[in-house]
């Protein structure tokens, strides 16, 4: 059996080929402004450096930064009418009302407050009112939308409003697209509604971007599945990220993450992953990200859906050096994806980080003597302002004063030594460039509740159960192999402030795809 990971980056679009735990094939090629031309390329390089029968291919998983770049540079988002079931509660803070302004205006199309909502309990706020759904959905049908974003307060304790009010819509808007916070979001009703409307902003160019994506699978004769890296080091198919397309969103950093502890074979640890343009830094945990706890801004937009704990700085192989001394600069601005025109090793009139680490002598790249004229001095201050800011970002990332291992990964990691302050040992594995197509190769299917439960009417055992048996249903209904699920993480937090004794209970699962 064999499976192909890709991973787009903001240079280089990396692909890898696994059979099992070896990998046996792999290609580089640089991001393309449309994306998808830059996917073909890497996965026709990956083919090429291989014999495999073109048909022996299992399934292709892609981790792709299309929808993250189509939310910060707000291109070819669809307008939302957004629905809020609340009955006389949240009406002070009206849907988007901390979204950066050019963003709301490009994406709020019509927003209503309607009857209904949940106490945290799951008892009814207001009873949910179907007419006047039904004339929020005439007057969303009129103004021509068909994205629609439903929350409800407490919905993730009890969903009944959200599916009352998505079959209504479906039935008063014929082929909406309709996105419910407790399917994307946890609790936190601003963040959670966040969360929902930016996945029905993205439903148009989610059907285009994976309706590319399977040509390019067509036109390279793979007949396979093709699946999705989410943004919690797993995976989903493409009809499900057609629905949910949001869940892709920091995918790319999880890939390398997941690569690194499958290259690394290490389970905890802080994993840095220097690109072209960005260093990445996270922690391994149980050889998954560590999920960030509290809410993650994307795009200026507030949410609290499953996002990995990342610290990302503007440190890559194509970043520009400027000033010297106490006026040196490295990055944020990178060259990208135009590193190999643009550098001076490589003939262009730039200089960055990589014409750096060449004329040290730390790497192999271009003419060296392109560079000829940097001095030592200068050389030697850059390369120790680069390892400065990568142990910074480290110690900012460890939970304790205490040493960590480190697994560098990335193309840029060669922009540092393995010689970091604050680590117990580092490690740059085999096939350390590519890490990123590794992990979404070799990602798992997932399964994850998170809810609040009453412990007054059963007990701590009992709703720790249900949730587990909840959480392995749906990594089966995802696509995973039951024999291969286990339980990722499990957490029981009583809520001191609700009466009852309320408590949340999240279960996240996770097991190998079923091919």
């Amino acid at each position: 059996m064999y499976q192909i990971g890709i991973d787009v980056g903001g240079t280089n679009t990396d692909a890898a080929i696994l059979t099992g735990h070896e990998i046996i094939g792999w290609h580089k090629h640089v991001t393309t402004p449309d994306v998808t031309s830059g996917i073909v390329g890497a996965l026709s390089g990956a083919l090429l450096s291989t014999n495999i029968d073109r048909v022996s291919i299992d399934a292709v998983m892609i981790g792709t930064t299309h929808f993250t770049n189509a939310i910060v540079q707000r291109r070819d988002l669809s307008r939302v009418a957004v629905l809020r079931l609340c009955g006389p509660a949240t009406h002070s803070l009206t849907p988007m009302v901390d979204w950066p302004p050019d963003l709301r205006e490009i994406v709020d199309g019509y927003t209503v407050l309607l009857d209904g909502g949940s106490e945290f309990d799951g008892r009814p706020i207001t009873p949910f009112n179907k007419s006047s759904v039904r004339e929020a959905c005439r007057r969303a049908r009129d103004l021509g939308l068909v994205s629609v974003a439903v929350s409800s307060v407490f919905s993730p304790v009890n969903a009944e409003h959200e599916l009352l009010a998505a079959e209504i819509i479906r039935s008063e808007i014929p082929g909406a697209a309709v996105s419910l916070s407790h399917e994307i979001g946890r609790l936190g009703m601003l963040q959670r509604e966040n969360a929902a409307i930016m996945n029905a902003c993205l439903h148009d160019i989610g059907k285009k971007t994976i309706a590319a994506f399977r040509q390019s699978m067509v036109d390279l004769g793979l007949q396979c599945p093709l699946y999705l890296a989410q943004n919690d080091g797993t995976l989903m198919s493409a009809h499900f990220a057609e629905k949910f397309p949001v869940f892709t969103f920091a995918s790319g950093p999880t890939n390398s993450m997941r690569g690194a502890a499958f290259l690394s074979g290490l389970r905890d640890a802080i994993v840095v992953d220097i690109g072209g343009t960005t260093t990445d830094v996270g922690a391994l945990t149980n050889g998954f990200p560590r999920e960030a706890s509290v809410e993650v801004q994307v795009g200026g937009v507030r949410t609290n859906f499953r996002m990995p704990d990342i610290f990302s700085f503007g440190l890559g192989g194509g970043s520009l050096v400027t000033g010297v001394g106490t006026t040196l600069q490295i990055g944020p601005i990178s060259v990208g994806y135009d590193l190999a025109t643009r550098g001076r090793v490589f003939g262009g009139d730039v200089l960055t980080t990589t014409d750096i680490v060449v004329a040290s002598g730390r790497a192999e790249l271009g003419e060296k003597s392109l560079v000829a004229d940097l001095s030592q001095a200068f050389i030697d201050d850059t390369l120790a302002f680069m390892q400065k800011r990568v142990e910074d970002a480290i110690d900012q990332m460890k939970l304790s004063r205490d040493p960590a291992p480190v697994i560098l990964v990335g193309g840029g990691s060669i922009l540092i030594n393995e010689q970091l302050a604050g680590t117990s040992h580092v490690e740059r594995p085999l096939h350390y460039h590519v890490a990123n197509a590794v992990g979404a190769a070799i990602a798992q299917i997932s399964g994850e509740v998170d809810r609040v439960v009453s412990l007054s009417e059963i007990s701590r055992d009992e709703a720790l159960s249900v949730a587990k048996q909840e959480a392995w249903d749906k990594a089966i209904a995802a696509g995973a192999d039951a024999s291969t699920i286990k339980i990722v993480d499990v957490e029981d937090i009583p809520l001191a402030y609700l009466p009852s004794a309320a408590t949340r209970i999240r279960v996240k699962v996770a097991g190998d795809l079923k091919l």
